[in-house]
């Protein structure tokens, strides 16, 4: 075989073929004739027809090719032919055997009693002895002749195939014929003006190399905003606009007095159950409550105040001290408005949160036990419903949502209280978009606040308007294990009220 040329001697012989002869009907064979491997001619190839200086047609063929069993057979002979040979004329012990033949004894074994050419001797199934002085090795014949492009018989192919010593191999090879940019020796096209160039002057010779006006860049390699806190921060920015404070959310950890009592919520309300509520086991309560608004939270539960009659049972502080995961970011705000309430003289406030809540809720494909609650509270002297149905038409205008309506509903915390619909041109009906009320005073005077001060309050998922402006129909590949990364790639940023 000739020394192998260097990939432009490749290209130089095959151009100059071309010139003479017109085509090549096979390009493997004309790898052959030029010493060099397929593979390097296949790259001259594919970069003469990139520039249409020859045009190249695809040749495919199934062939049977030998497994790297098959090949070691083709070397070295079939295991039966090579187990016979092991043998000596006083025949040999299987140990012996497997020893010198090793995964392939077993194999020989079967093969080589098949045809005949081994015994056992009398009374010893360990001794392997010769029933034949020489062996063709028909095996190793048919693999040679298959390794060397030669043909065989379909019932050879059949015997290879059930012995698993060949694979069908998909071969590739080219017809080859001038192109319409034929040359017999191609430019090198320039793809830059250099400065050598300015300076010599050649540039008004050189030819250049054709722009892909319409290839792709580079995808630039950034982050991309998670659907859900894109939304979060649009509604954050509608708080801010509308002058509320954010209140500080992060204690995913709370006590049933601040999630439930200080809301005026009875210890025996199911939502305090275990089916409801994450209880915490360790620590499992907390002693860090202020005593004497404890005490009042007690009395205003046992007995009433303030113009209420109260629940009328039997307060227990050990209900109220054990911890869980809070349940609302409503417990934020009854910290908030205590917080408030101690501050002299008092300033009328409005509070935003936006975060984490848990409930022990079955996972579907519209919930989670874990999800974001968004809510928003004002406190001020002689606030009324109409001031509270007044805000919600402006904060849910802006996201979007101008057809609302009001629905009269119980909370144990707030009275009046309204379930907010809006109206969903998409699904041509009227879908609840949260929950709002007026907190009651068996809450809010327990804390301190002077007579007057009313807080008007509504609260809804971060979730559910999230969904309904990127089209997804399943929590769960919102965020979590099975989020689309795809989706928060391909999705434009959402614009809330347009």
């Amino acid at each position: 075989m000739a020394e192998k040329s260097p990939a432009a001697d490749v290209e130089a012989g095959l151009l100059a073929h071309l010139n003479s002869a017109g085509e090549v009907p096979d390009s493997r064979s004309f790898a052959s004739s030029l010493g060099v491997s397929h593979l390097e001619l296949e790259g001259v190839i594919k970069s003469l027809s990139a520039f249409r200086i020859v045009d190249s047609t695809d040749i495919i063929k199934e062939t049977w090719v030998l497994t790297e069993e098959a090949k070691g057979y083709a070397a070295k002979g079939s295991p039966e032919a090579q187990l016979v040979a092991a043998i000596s004329p006083e025949g040999a012990s299987k140990d012996a055997l497997k020893a010198i033949l090793g995964d392939a004894f077993d194999v020989g074994m079967k093969a080589a009693s098949r045809n005949k050419w081994i015994g056992f001797e009398k009374g010893n199934k360990d001794l392997v002895l010769r029933k034949v002085e020489s062996v063709k090795d028909e095996l190793q014949e048919q693999l040679r002749r298959l390794e060397n492009g030669e043909v065989v018989s379909d019932k050879v192919i059949d015997d290879l195939k059930r012995r698993k010593l060949i694979t069908k191999e998909k071969s590739i090879w080219y017809s080859l014929k001038k192109g319409s940019e034929f040359v017999v020796k191609r430019k090198t096209l320039a793809t830059d003006v250099t400065t050598e160039h300015l300076r010599s002057g050649d540039w008004k010779d050189l030819e250049f190399k054709d722009y892909n006006y319409g290839a792709q860049g580079q995808p630039i390699a950034k982050g991309y905003v998670q659907p859900l806190m894109e939304v979060r921060e649009a509604i954050e920015n509608i708080f801010i606009m509308m002058g509320f404070t954010e209140m500080p959310t992060n204690n995913f950890v709370e006590s049933s007095f601040w999630n439930f009592d200080a809301l005026f919520q009875p210890q025996q309300h199911p939502a305090r159950d275990s089916h409801d509520t994450f209880f915490l086991k360790a620590p499992a309560t907390t002693k860090q409550l202020p005593d004497d608004y404890l005490e009042k939270v007690k009395q205003v539960h046992q007995s009433g105040g303030y113009g209420s009659k109260g629940y009328g049972y039997d307060w227990k502080r050990d209900e109220a001290e054990k911890n869980l995961l809070r349940t609302h970011t409503t417990a934020v705000s009854t910290r908030m408005l205590y917080k408030l309430a101690q501050e002299k003289p008092f300033t009328p406030k409005r509070y935003y949160s936006i975060d984490r809540v848990f409930r022990n809720e079955a996972v579907d494909r519209t919930h989670l036990a874990e999800f974001h609650q968004i809510e928003g509270l004002i406190c001020d002297y002689g606030l009324t419903l109409g001031d509270l149905i007044g805000v919600l038409e402006d904060f849910f205008s802006s996201l979007g949502m101008s057809k609302l309506r009001f629905k009269p509903a119980y909370n144990p915390y707030t009275e009046p209280s309204m379930e907010i619909f809006s109206y969903h041109d998409g699904l041509k009906k009227w879908v609840e978009v949260g929950n709002s009320g007026m907190f009651r005073p068996e809450m809010l005077l327990p804390m301190g606040l002077p007579e007057g001060v009313n807080v008007i309050a509504w609260g809804l998922s971060l979730e559910r308007p999230t969904m309904i402006l990127y089209g997804i129909d399943n929590i769960r590949d919102l965020f979590g294990p099975k989020v689309d990364f795809n989706l928060i790639k391909s999705n434009p940023l959402c614009r809330l009220g347009l």
